[in-house]
């Protein structure tokens, strides 16, 4: 079974997929949680160079490297681990890259969609949770509102932070189109919501999907 978190930076995806996988293993299932981009030697330093980097980086060979990321974590680990039964946990897929560099960064939808297909060798995940939240909100939550001008002028913010508030809300947009698109697998959430009331209803919903634990 894999299950995907999205939302953009601040939603919270780090405090959901923490709390489902203490579930899932208090429960008995076999749990491997992961993150994008990383996971594999080669995706940690592509994660370096499209986070960590000052050096610009045009929105094609973003793409190209967050997918080429993928391609490398899908193949060497994730799908050796669903053969497993395993439950993977995945903090970001495909889905952030149509919101990010689709609706954020305005790159061709349907060119996208090909390139989605190939780095993930078609893996569709069962669960996809969305965590909305303004872009407003989502960097107060990380900077605070006393720090968050500051953050902006003293570069305190990774180079996808950095993109601006104009850029997480045509990629909340994104979401939030892709959500009523995909209503199926997507599950949203507000993400200023109750953390534990979030939890309970993530633990239905997976509950629902798959074997009753």
């Amino acid at each position: 079974m894999l299950i995907t978190f999205e939302g953009i930076d601040g939603a919270g995806k780090s405090t959901q997929v923490k709390k489902l996988e203490k579930y899932l293993v208090d429960n008995g299932r076999e749990v491997l949680t992961l993150r994008e981009p990383g996971g594999t030697v080669v995706a940690e330093k592509i994660r370096e160079l499209l986070l960590e980097s000052k050096h610009d980086i045009t929105p094609m060979g973003e793409l190209l490297l967050f997918s080429a990321s993928r391609a490398e974590l899908v193949q060497q680990v994730i799908l050796p681990e669903l053969e497993k039964s395993k439950v993977v946990i995945l903090d970001r897929f495909f889905d952030s890259t149509t919101a990010y560099q689709g609706y954020g960064r305005g790159l061709d939808l349907n060119m996208l969609q090909k390139i989605n297909d190939i780095s993930t060798f078609g893996l569709q995940p069962d669960l996809t949770f969305f965590l909305d939240i303004s872009p407003e909100d989502a960097l107060i939550r990380k900077f605070s509102e006393k720090s968050l001008p500051l953050a902006f002028e003293n570069n305190e913010m990774d180079r996808m932070e950095s993109s601006g508030l104009s850029f997480y809300q045509r990629v909340r947009e994104g979401y939030l189109k892709l959500a009523i698109a995909e209503k199926k697998r997507f599950v949203l959430f507000d993400a200023c919501s109750d953390p534990d009331t979030i939890h309970a209803q993530i633990t239905q919903k997976v509950n629902a999907c798959s074997t009753p634990l």
